[in-house]
């Protein structure tokens, strides 16, 4: 009985498990195409490079431990060196969970050298009911780069009746070309997040949104089509060599329908990842 109480007694107060995962990728040109110069994964995290004919180096990113909780922490990196073309995307879209304690943490750096191109193309982030997330995306570019992001948040799960939502999410972003910031925004709700994303000024009601940011000055000239493919369901702007959309859904579906398009347009020809096409 006495050795029963101290095992009860250690369950109690045991650190409860959290998930830590590190990933690297340096991409470098070798005879017009991109290819891998550094590799580097650590934890829960993998790095896989689908076999492809394209000059663009397409990377997924995988999160084995199945989704994030409070407490857990993801450290990205990836480098596209001069004239190379880089892609990434996840496997799946990631869920963030419940937090019992602690918040959860995404830390993502992306580096883009002269004449190169990023594509940050992740699938959606599902926010459950009562999560903790704070997500930090830094990037650092050089004149004659180029950035395209699109970045989808789905808030609840319609099908299990998560209507009334509660949690937190920070959402920070950085980008700056040559040391200066030409980008910046963060994004922060919390609570009852289900009464302030009814707020017309938030997302109007919708349960899904996304960001589109493309900078390049090529973006210009692709600002009236991209305005016709959403239509009412989201607004672009363009100053300054960026491009900026917003997109707002009542699911999933429907924000595909109306990104998937507009990510093709942006894409400047460059093969969208496999895992989205399908």
């Amino acid at each position: 009985m006495l050795n029963q109480s101290i095992n009860d007694q250690q369950s109690l107060t045991a650190p409860h498990q959290r998930a830590r995962g590190v990933g690297e990728l340096i991409v470098v040109d070798h005879q017009g195409t991109a290819s891998i110069q550094r590799l580097y994964q650590e934890g829960c995290v993998k790095i896989r490079v689908p076999k492809s004919h394209s000059t663009t180096l397409e990377s997924v990113m995988i999160n084995t431990s199945g989704g994030m909780t409070g407490g857990d922490k993801l450290d990205w990196m990836f480098v596209a060196e001069a004239n190379t073309n880089l892609s990434i995307t996840t496997q799946a879209c990631e869920r963030v969970y419940k937090s019992s304690g602690g918040t959860a943490q995404i830390n993502v750096r992306l580096d883009v050298h002269n004449d190169a191109s990023l594509h940050w193309l992740p699938q959606e982030t599902i926010l459950f009911d009562n999560c903790n997330l704070q997500r930090t995306i830094t990037v650092n570019m050089v004149a004659g780069s180029e950035l395209f992001m699109a970045e989808p948040l789905v808030f609840g799960r319609q099908a299990m009746g998560e209507t009334e939502l509660n949690g937190f999410i920070r959402d920070r972003w950085r980008v700056s070309c040559d040391g200066h910031l030409i980008h910046a925004e963060d994004f922060a709700i919390q609570n009852n997040m289900s009464e302030l994303l009814a707020k017309p000024f938030v997302t109007n009601g919708n349960s899904v949104c996304a960001t589109v940011l493309l900078i390049a000055p090529r973006g210009e000239a692709l600002l009236q089509d991209a305005r016709a493919l959403l239509q009412d369901s989201g607004g672009v702007s363009f100053w300054n060599g960026k491009l900026l959309a917003r997109i707002f859904a009542a699911d999933s579906y429907e924000l595909r329908r109306h990104m998937y398009p507009l990510m093709k347009l942006l894409g400047n020809g460059k093969p969208l990842p496999k895992i989205w096409a399908n």
